[in-house]
């Protein structure tokens, strides 16, 4: 007889359909593992018979030919680009009448194509038949050579004295009829010379690291900001970079109206919301392996030039890319057999540089980003050079290794690392939110302190920036801000060190746009201000590595404010450096 009774049916499949509980070791945080078992099925009909042969016989046949369907796909890949290349081409010669332009039209397409192809080209062929005899033949012939020089002193002397001699030269010739830009090789020097006063071991200092960093750091002032065609494309490249981080302004109106985003352009809606959509990208990339493999490439170079370890040559490059806490991850298992100087670099250049994610934060405020970008990459060299200098090595290293593996990430797919990377957006958001508004209340509750006090005092317009911006005078002069604007600068550095950045560019786009900043005054300000060199951030670091590395705790603590002032040291280098380099009429 049929059994008619529901909870007598759901009995029957329950044991048909068996559900194991183990509750076996994790008894104690309540987990519990669920297997379900495949349903016993066998295909009915011959239609159903025949897809499930062919989608078998497909599999096994990408599975068997799987070098020659990659071939394949490449091949395809590669026709279209270039199909599509020269359809580009002939329609610019037929019918267009725009001008060849690197960083416009199908100059742009130019200039792209030619690092990608350059690269292919470069991993394919040069680098897999030649990479092995070249690195045999002559790079270690040349490598050999040259410790062989740097042996002998003299050599040493007498290259330090060719390099100085020609940048003396380099800054004489073009600083002759801007001699007020000099001023900033001042500043540069008492900063050196304090690094060195204050090092924890100056008699350990290493020369080269902190010389090459130095010089490096110099190049790339000379290329990015005195070279005509260098500034232009970084100008380019920061252009594309802000026009690509505007692309997150569309998800923000569609979320939150244009009435918010686009007419009222309300800083939490219009500007924040593009750190979920580049936060994404980040993961992405993350999960590909493509920014692991970037930073390791260019840490190797770095270690190459400076003689540091790879492990704060890596993390050097990668806060040039990442926050100050993300960019930890790529060096994470190594965190452990650190030294307190290797630390000290880890710390000092996370204090030094600023985070790719936030670069529209600022971007929003009024910061130039050519300006930004060139900040970030000249920190990296610079990073290495003055903390370094602060705290020299004096322990053998345990990470002096040739290859670091890259760090693997933990998501599953390219969609499972594109959302969590936008809901790591929501932290970083609801901080940046939080500090802006708490350190703004805080701000204004000190003024009201100071100017109920000055008001006894016959003083009442007395506040926070006014006291800042005196005590920062000298340090903005020597930078080389022009002195009449030396308060002003002052009182954004002292805000940067003593709240934090974003307070200090939202203050200093309100004196952009009241006309209180020249353009000199206003390049040296974007560069000191460009690093998170605040209390708050100081709190993030340590226990963001301290969480990662547990028995480096008393280290950490012990060189937290050290590396506070190393990376508040490397911002007033990079600016000294950019006014140094910068001509008044380059400013425009």
């Amino acid at each position: 007889m049929e059994n008619n009774d529901p909870e007598a049916k759901l009995a029957e499949n329950s044991e048909s359909n068996e559900v194991t509980i183990d509750e076996g070791d994790n008894n104690e945080k309540n987990g519990k593992t669920i297997t379900h078992e495949y349903l016993d099925y066998q295909p009915s009909g011959w239609l159903e018979t025949t897809l499930m042969r062919v989608g078998n016989s497909t599999d096994d046949f990408f599975k068997e030919n799987r070098s020659v369907v990659k071939t394949v796909t490449l091949f395809v890949i590669n026709g279209a680009v270039l199909g599509f290349f020269f359809g580009c081409l002939y329609y610019w010669l037929n019918y267009s009448t725009d001008p060849l332009e690197l960083c416009h039209g199908f100059g742009s397409l130019i200039a792209f194509l030619s690092i990608i192809y350059f690269f292919i080209i470069y991993f394919t062929v040069v680098k897999r038949y030649f990479g092995v005899w070249f690195e045999r033949v002559v790079w270690l012939k040349v490598e050999n050579a040259f410790e062989k020089l740097w042996g002998m002193t003299w050599f040493r002397w007498c290259l330090c004295l060719v390099i100085l001699g020609a940048i003396g030269l380099y800054l004489y010739l073009d600083a002759r009829h801007d001699p007020e830009r000099l001023i900033s090789l001042l500043g540069l020097s008492i900063i050196l010379i304090l690094g060195f006063v204050f090092s924890a071991n100056p008699g350990r200092v290493n020369w080269r690291t902190v010389s090459t960093g130095l010089l490096i750091q110099f190049v790339f002032g000379v290329l990015f900001i005195r070279w005509t065609p260098g500034r232009v494309a970084l100008q380019c490249f920061s252009d594309k970079v802000a026009t690509f981080l505007s692309y997150g302004v569309e998800g923000a109106a569609f979320a939150f109206g244009d009435l918010l985003v686009r007419t009222e352009g309300v800083f939490a809606f219009s500007t924040l919301p593009v750190i979920f959509f580049f936060s994404m990208l980040v993961e992405m990339l993350f999960f590909w392996g493509a920014l692991q493999w970037f930073c390791l490439k260019l840490g190797l170079v770095l270690r190459a030039a400076t003689g540091t370890t790879v492990c704060e040559s890596v993390i050097a490059v990668g806060n040039v890319f990442l926050g100050m806490t993300e960019s930890v991850l790529l060096v994470k298992p190594y965190l452990p057999l650190q030294t307190p100087s290797e630390l000290h670099v880890v710390m000092s250049s996370g204090f030094a540089t600023v985070s790719g994610t936030i670069l529209a934060s600022y971007i929003g405020f009024g910061a130039e980003p050519a300006h930004l970008v060139t900040a970030s990459v000249m920190s990296a060299p610079a990073a290495i050079c003055f903390s370094k200098l602060l705290m020299p090595e004096t322990k053998r290293s345990l990470t002096t290794v040739d290859n670091i593996q890259p760090v693997e990430c933990e998501d599953q797919s390219v969609l499972s690392a594109a959302t969590r990377g936008a809901t790591n957006g929501i932290a970083l958001i609801l901080n940046i939110v939080a500090n802006i508004i708490a350190f703004v209340a805080f701000i204004a509750f000190i003024n009201g302190v100071l100017g109920y006090c000055g008001g006894l005092l016959g003083n009442p317009d007395i506040n926070l920036e006014w006291i800042l911006g005196k005590v920062f005078i000298p340090l903005s002069w020597v930078m080389g801000v022009p002195w009449e604007e030396c308060e002003l600068v002052g009182s954004l550095i002292g805000l940067k060190t003593v709240v934090n950045e974003f307070v200090a560019y939202q203050r200093m786009g309100e004196m952009k746009r009241e006309g209180l900043l020249s353009p000199r005054a206003e390049l040296i300000a974007t560069y000191s201000l460009c690093g998170f060199t605040n209390p708050a951030s100081a709190g993030i670091m340590i226990g963001a590595i301290a969480a990662m590395a547990p028995n480096q705790r008393e280290v950490l603590s012990s060189i937290a404010v050290r590396a506070f002032f190393a990376g508040c040291g490397i911002c007033f280098m990079t600016a000294c450096i950019a006014g140094l380099l910068m001509p008044e009429n380059a400013f425009g």
